[in-house]
């Protein structure tokens, strides 16, 4: 139960404090506008639905005030880069920021939703209401504002009938237009956000998000036109109206009940995000500097299986390991910026990242780097860059744990090659002082080519480890995933030499997917009593396999052995 409250248990209460404040909101803000006698005649005309407009309205100001937070890497990195006010459950609580940014835009979407279909129940019996046959309360109530000396509780003036008279709503109030607005920005920011449009049309993905410009200039001013409408606090003292609608025919007449007055409710929206705003705004400024520091490219390096490395400097850039920055190169476009995982170790003079050629940016990027070309790149030549980072990852509390276990799976091994480097690194000088003792590394790869770009790395940290008599640091395992039979008879007929027949390391290479249940088994007997990082760069499915193991192999005894499970997220 420690380690599930450890895995799991800050995610969970995240989860609830937020779940339940969206449900306090709700419910205070409906009750708020169902019972007060100031919107008594506000639920004459309208009903219930007023008060399920307005409550998820509150919800949506809540929502909106955090869904900018997640996405100001600058203010993250800062935050857990800060021991004095960032713990280590708080920092791994700040890697699940766009986890939490993408479950707050399906609130807002949930929200968005109820108030837009309580608002088109209102809208219908507002128009309905101006129509509506002399002598009913609901028409005496629409016809207020009418005459001299009287304000109005029916935001809509004209006499048309459903549904022009929706219609006319809906394109040419204010609260209308911007409503249609930021509900079709909002349907395009989430449909285009889904995993199968960002991996196939980024491009798309990348411009429709920036459409929330346009959905939070709509929604600071979507209440400016005050169509929710409540008695006024002075009518009240002399206009009860659960008493006075019983006679609203003889209202102003001597002795009877004064005709109510009315006014708006005063826009609050702005109110909840302009600090949200502000400080990405001032994220977007710090991005806007950085990215017009120079950045040179100094060496490009081709690699098997489409991946080239940009090896790049870049005045006044300092990393730790398994960070990662956003590229862009204005060669290919002017506008998207892409994430990259830090290749390059902290030690070295240089930063470097590894891009597979996978879509229409990386090709542009491969080509305008000279690599479709056989003849030599002048260095004049190579394409401009511009680099916003580095930002900080889960990988960066490697060195925190005395035994980690890295898993990489495909492109998905890049922070590692920084994590490496950096040991290597550690190791040619001084390690007495590093406190991680020691690595089980597994990668999983469906085609040999794959490997050959690493393979280099782990055969210098191999050899540095005998030198220093320390070959037990580092136990690494590389599976293959993807063969055919021609292969795999070639590698039977191989597998008694020295070294293996594809990577070249002492360690051979396995064949298919590793017994997660065994190898957590096994890792838990060799270092009882300890706290065991797990680190991941791959996809969901297995990121979910490896947390239920981190929790499931880990003792419920605080003094036991205790995997923390760890995903890089960007």
């Amino acid at each position: 139960m420690g380690n599930w409250v450890e895995n799991e248990g800050l995610s969970i209460f995240v989860v609830f404090v937020w779940l339940g404040l969206n449900v306090f909101l709700f419910w205070w803000y409906y009750l708020a506008y169902d019972i007060p006698p100031k919107f008594f005649y506000t639920r004459v005309l309208l009903g219930r639905a007023l008060a399920l407009a307005r409550a998820p309205a509150a919800c949506l100001n809540f929502n909106c005030m955090l869904i900018l937070l997640p996405v100001c890497r600058n203010l993250l990195s800062f935050l857990r880069g800060s021991s004095a006010c960032c713990s280590t459950r708080v920092r791994r609580q700040l890697d699940r920021n766009l986890t939490f940014h993408k479950m707050v835009a399906w609130m807002i979407a949930l929200h968005t939703a109820i108030h837009t279909i309580a608002h088109l129940f209102n809208v219908e019996w507002s128009v309905q209401a101006r129509v509506e046959e002399k002598g009913t309360l609901a028409a005496v109530l629409s016809s207020l504002g009418d005459n001299p000396n009287e304000s109005y509780i029916n935001f809509f003036r004209k006499t048309i009938g459903n549904p022009v008279g929706g219609l006319y709503v809906a394109f040419t109030y204010l609260a209308g237009l911007t409503g249609v607005i930021i509900t079709l920005a909002l349907i395009l920011i989430i449909t285009s956000s889904t995993k199968t449009i960002r991996r196939s049309y980024f491009e798309v993905f990348w411009y429709t998000h920036h459409l929330f410009v346009i959905f939070f200039i709509g929604l600071v001013i979507h209440g400016a036109g005050r169509i929710v409408r409540g008695q006024t606090a002075e009518s009240l003292d002399e206009h009860d109206p659960e008493i006075c609608y019983k006679n609203f025919t003889h209202w102003g007449k001597k002795g009877a009940c004064p005709i109510p007055q009315f006014s708006g409710n005063p826009p609050m929206t702005w109110k909840w995000v302009v600090g949200p705003m502000f400080l990405y705004l001032c994220e977007r400024l710090v991005r806007f500097w950085r990215s017009q520091q120079k950045v040179v490219i100094t060496k490009v390096v081709i690699h098997p299986f489409k991946t080239i490395e940009l090896q790049m400097m870049k005045k006044g850039f300092k990393m730790e390991v398994g960070q990662y920055i956003f590229v862009k190169c204005p060669a290919v476009s002017k506008l998207e910026w892409h994430p990259f995982t830090l290749t390059s170790a902290p030690e070295e003079d240089y930063f470097s990242i590894h891009v597979r050629i996978v879509g229409d940016w990386t090709e542009g990027l491969f080509n305008a780097c000279g690599c479709d070309k056989q003849e030599f790149q002048d260095a004049w030549k190579l394409p401009k860059i511009a680099v916003d980072g580095p930002f900080g990852t889960a990988s960066e509390d490697v060195f925190r744990y005395e035994t980690v276990m890295l898993v990489g799976a495909g492109i998905g091994v890049t922070p590692f090659a920084s994590v490496l480097k950096s040991v290597w690194y550690k190791y040619c000088h001084d390690a007495t002082n590093l406190k991680l003792k020691k690595i089980y590394f597994y990668w999983l790869c469906r085609d040999t080519h794959a490997f050959e770009w690493f393979a280099d790395l782990l055969q210098s940290l191999e050899t540095q480890m005998q030198e220093r008599n320390n070959a037990e640091f580092l136990s690494y395992n590389i599976y293959l995933t993807g063969w055919d039979e021609s292969q795999a008879t070639h590698f039977v007929m191989h597998h008694e030499e020295e070294k293996d027949v594809i990577t070249g390391l002492k360690q051979k290479t396995l064949y298919g997917r590793p017994n997660w249940e065994n190898e957590f088994k096994t890792i838990a007997g060799q270092h009882p009593g300890s706290r065991i990082g797990v680190f991941l760069c791959g996809p969901e499915g297995l990121a979910d396999t490896l947390n239920k193991q981190s929790i499931s192999n880990s003792e419920a005894d605080p003094r036991g052995v205790h995997f923390i499970f760890n995903k890089e997220n960007f």
